[in-house]
């Protein structure tokens, strides 16, 4: 392998088939039970390693400082872990942005970018380091990471750490792109404790329809959002994903989501995508594995 090859790396979306919130630590974190599932939709990191030890984001995210950048907290992160090490080599990266998924989404952009960081320089600077491990580091930057680490569906408990893989039947999504962005911890913070949910096991979530405790809250905060479900549940039953401000419809093939969209007013921006089980970062990473043997142990 050629430490300085330059390599693309997907960054998924996901979205929340349920969102439910069930509880709050001391520290402010809330305790949730979701279900994640990933789409077919994705930025894109082009990365190379350096020899010079320095990060360099080459691109600039509108909308986001760099201080607050993600991809740099994820790749220094790894970096310091790595320096504890002995006799480790350390390198630098250069790390280009692609950006799809939109800001303030509920795509779950940011954790992902953080964790395709981290897979992607452990590839690149040979570090060997387990998903486990990685998805240690990733908690410590958002509680969405570890599940874009390890790659699966999956159902989430705790912080949205504490995760059960699912295999979930094949469907397509529309997704529909608000014009406004929605602070995640400024949802949260409106959410009463009174609302909490009562915890459930997976298969009692499968008795009923999917909610997301944040809806009605997002709704009622939130004018845009309310308007746009109202208007677009005309053509299919549209909601929240995460904390918003992005909601989607389910259906059961491509080619009945392609109706509905066509049927939407054109002011509307929406794209559509399959759901996936295995997230398209780790079919990259099983396709370049089968050539180096220390990824990912």
């Amino acid at each position: 392998m050629d430490i300085l090859k330059k390599y693309n790396w997907p960054s998924p979306a996901k979205i929340n088939l349920f969102l439910s919130v069930v509880g709050r630590r001391s520290d402010g974190y809330h305790y949730i039970q979701t279900l994640f599932r990933f789409l077919e939709y994705s930025d894109i990191l082009i990365i190379n390693s350096t020899l010079n030890k320095k990060i360099t984001l080459i691109n600039t995210i509108q909308g986001i400082h760099r201080q607050n950048n993600l991809i740099l907290k994820a790749a220094k992160l790894l970096q310091n872990f790595m320096k504890r090490k002995k006799n480790q080599k350390i390198f630098g990266a250069d790390i280009y942005v692609k950006k799809k998924i939109p800001l303030g989404s509920g795509l779950g952009g940011g954790s992902s970018n953080a964790a395709t960081t981290l897979i992607a320089l452990n590839f690149h600077w040979r570090c060997q380091l387990s998903l486990k491990t990685l998805a240690n580091l990733g908690l410590q930057i958002g509680a969405d990471v570890p599940v874009f680490i390890y790659g699966k569906s999956a159902f989430a408990e705790g912080i949205g750490e504490k995760l059960s893989s699912v295999n979930l039947p094949l469907k397509w999504y529309i997704i529909i792109i608000p014009p406004i962005k929605i602070s995640t911890q400024s949802v949260f913070n409106k959410f009463s404790e009174k609302n909490f949910t009562v915890v459930k096991t997976f298969n009692q979530y499968l008795q009923k329809p999917f909610v997301n405790d944040f809806e009605a809250i997002v709704k009622k905060n939130f004018c845009t959002i309310n308007k746009l479900i109202e208007n677009c549940s005309k053509y299919a039953k549209f909601r929240l994903t995460g904390t918003g401000g992005c909601i989607f419809a389910e259906f059961s093939s491509e080619k009945k989501a392609r109706i509905i969209l066509q049927k939407l007013p054109k002011y509307i921006r929406a794209f559509i995508s399959k759901g996936s089980n295995i997230s398209i970062l780790h079919r990259i990473i099983k396709i370049r594995s089968h050539s180096y043997d220390y990824f990912l142990k």
